[in-house]
C-alpha cells in the first residue's frame, strides 16, 4: 500500500450522492425517445459543468433558451429544479464517513458544483457538518481536473497531497490528481472503498 493515510477527500456526485439529469427530466418528459434527445442535445452534462466550471447560471439559461425555444420551459426547470436531479446518497457511502469521522479521520470534499446548487443543496445533506473544508468548483470558478483546484484544496485542507486518499468517479480527476501526488481511489461502488479503506486501517 502507498504511504500512511492522514485524511480522505470525497468527490461529491455519484460517490456519496446519486446525481443524473435524467432524475428530474424524467418526471417532466414522458417519451424515452424525446428524453434521450433532450439530454443529449438541450440539457447536457456538458452544458451543465459550464455551470459547474463557474458560469452565470440566467445566461446559460437565457442562450439555452433562444437556441431551443420550444423546450424553455424545460430549461428553465434545470435552474428551479436543480435538487431533483439529486434524488438521494450512493449506497453505503454516507456510512463510511461516518466511521472515518467516528476514527477522527479528517474529511474534505472537492467537487464540481456550481456556487447557487450548492447553496441550495448543502442544507439538505447534514452529513457535510463532518467535513473540515470543502471546496466547491463554482465557488472556485475551478474546475476538476484543473490541476489548479487541487492545488488550492492542499493549501486549504493543510495536508500534503501524498498525505490524502481523494476519492473521485471520474477517472479524468482521479488522474489529474495522481499526478500532483495524491493517493487515489477510482470510485465505482461503497463496498470497495470499504475495503481499501480497512486494508489501510482507516475503519474497522
Amino acid at each position: 500500500m502507498s504511504e500512511r493515510v492522514n485524511a480522505v477527500v470525497f468527490d461529491v456526485g455519484r460517490v456519496l450522492y446519486h446525481w443524473n439529469l435524467r432524475h428530474l427530466y424524467a418526471k417532466l418528459i414522458d417519451n424515452a425517445r424525446e428524453l434521450d434527445w433532450f439530454l443529449t442535445n438541450v440539457v447536457t452534462e456538458e452544458w451543465h459543468f459550464e455551470h459547474d466550471a463557474g458560469r452565470d447560471l440566467a445566461e446559460m439559461v437565457a442562450e439555452r433558451s433562444a437556441l431551443f425555444p420550444d423546450h424553455a420551459y424545460l430549461i428553465e426547470a434545470y435552474a428551479s429544479r436543480f435538487n431533483e436531479t439529486i434524488p438521494g446518497p450512493m449506497a453505503g457511502s454516507l456510512e463510511i464517513v461516518e466511521s472515518l469521522s467516528d476514527r477522527g479521520v479528517p474529511l474534505f470534499a472537492i467537487t464540481n458544483f456550481a456556487a447557487d446548487f450548492w447553496a441550495g443543496f448543502r442544507p439538505t445533506a447534514p452529513i457535510f457538518d463532518l467535513f473540515a473544508d470543502i471546496v466547491v468548483s463554482g465557488v472556485e470558478k475551478l474546475a476538476k481536473p484543473d490541476r489548479r483546484i487541487f492545488e488550492l484544496a492542499a493549501q486549504r485542507f493543510g495536508h500534503q497531497p501524498s498525505e490524502m486518499l481523494f476519492i473521485d468517479d471520474n477517472r479524468a480527476n482521479i488522474e489529474a490528481a495522481a499526478a500532483l501526488g495524491w493517493q487515489v481511489h477510482h470510485f465505482s461502488e461503497a463496498e470497495r472503498l470499504g475495503s481499501e479503506l480497512r486494508v489501510r486501517g482507516l475503519i474497522g
